[in-house]
């Protein structure tokens, strides 16, 4: 199927609302329990439930997806995350806040879920894997940009403004969808399912084993990526005292390294096949996580000991996570929606259980983190190790 040369730019513009509202008010934690009067650790609970919404949010929108249509869901998904993103901005509290963060994530879940349905819908094998990896180019600049931006904001006003700019982001999103997207699923290709057809349909895709391996190995990529989301802030603000900028620039450079693995991914795909490409990144990831355990034991006084590593790691998502991804839809193109929202459901529910243990172990120091980070490095290669060996 042919498709406009924008397309790709729009769909990581909205694949991209996750990182934007993930990444961009990290630097805002200390501000935030100050303001709200949390004890250190507690601003993490947000980041939890925006993990649990994103969880619970995947499931249905993918079905939905699969019965009305890509764009229209994408259209009250975006507003919902808009209006939702407003109510954080307001939040008197921290449990308000976390239950707005929650809202926001049911709705920001369609912008997760339904862009991986339309590559599906577009493509397959390796001209998937370059449309994913052009995604990710997209989406790749809202990790540099958005903790950069977080910092510059709290610079010059209150961490509220972080949360206003998302909801115009949520607005700018909704716009284009109405405006731009074109729907690829045809109405003869859409499914009408009750309750009981979509447990069906879900019990058959989680039975294939292709999807299941290909998705615990990205599942778990995504458990290590948010162990370093939500233990981050801590350790370099908190033990190495950088400030919002330094640690949003650190930030942005661990992002480079994510977008340039993810641009080279279709040439090695071509080269080596996706599966052996997987392969190699999650023993990458498993390496570079097993040093940075290794040095978080020692406490290091040097901050760049603790941040080489996971440089390394972040580049090794680059390649793990669109092969895992056209791994596990690949054979599920009548119902790509479902099986994107399944596998999206499967990472952010390892997420918000990451995110939230993160927060339980913080000890003041970098080994809360490493170990997580460690943990779901392992997860992935073990993962990868169930797949079929296709490639």
């Amino acid at each position: 199927m042919t498709y406009p040369i924008w397309l790709p730019v729009l769909l990581g513009f909205l694949t991209a609302v996750g990182p934007v509202s993930t990444d961009m008010y990290l630097p805002a934690f200390p501000a935030i329990e100050a303001a709200l009067g949390g004890q250190a650790g507690t601003a993490q609970a947000t980041l939890a439930a925006w993990f649990a919404g994103l969880a619970v949010g995947q499931i249905t929108q993918g079905t939905l997806s699969d019965r009305f249509g890509r764009r229209w869901p994408l259209v009250i998904g975006t507003a919902v995350f808009t209006l939702a993103s407003v109510g954080c901005a307001l939040a008197p509290d921290l449990a308000t806040l976390s239950a707005w963060r929650l809202v926001a994530a049911l709705g920001g879940s369609a912008s997760m879920v339904i862009p991986r349905a339309i590559v599906r819908d577009l493509a397959d094998g390796h001209a998937a894997a370059r449309l994913m990896s052009r995604l990710m180019l997209v989406m790749g600049a809202a990790p540099i940009l958005a903790p950069s931006l977080g910092g510059l904001v709290l610079a010059f006003a209150g961490w509220q403004a972080i949360f206003w700019i998302c909801a115009g982001y949520g607005a700018l999103c909704c716009l284009l969808v109405a405006l731009l997207l074109p729907d690829t699923l045809a109405a003869n290709r859409r499914v009408r399912l009750g309750p009981g057809g979509m447990l069906r349909r879900y019990g058959a895709i989680l039975r294939e084993r292709g999807f299941l391996t290909h998705s615990l190995a990205g599942g778990f990529a995504t458990f290590g990526m948010f162990a370093y989301l939500g233990g981050s802030p801590g350790v370099f603000e908190g033990i190495y005292r950088f400030e919002p900028a330094a640690y949003g620039a650190l930030f942005g450079a661990c992002a480079i390294g994510l977008i340039a693995c993810s641009q080279i991914n279709p040439m090695l795909v071509r080269r080596f096949g996706g599966g052996r490409v997987l392969r190699g990144g999650v023993r990458l990831m498993l390496v570079s996580n097993s040093a940075l355990l290794a040095v978080a034991v020692m406490r290091p006084a040097q901050w760049w000991l603790v941040a080489a590593p996971i440089f390394v790691t972040m580049s090794g998502n680059g390649l793990v996570m669109p092969n895992s991804t056209v791994g596990a839809l690949s054979g599920h193109a009548a119902h790509a929606g479902s099986a994107s929202a399944l596998m999206g459901t499967l990472q952010f529910v390892l997420g918000a259980i990451s995110g939230l243990l993160v927060g339980i172990a913080s000890d003041g120091t970098a080994r809360p983190m490493a170990a997580l980070m460690f943990i779901g490095a392992l997860g992935a290669v073990i993962g990868d190790a169930g797949r079929p060996r296709r490639a």
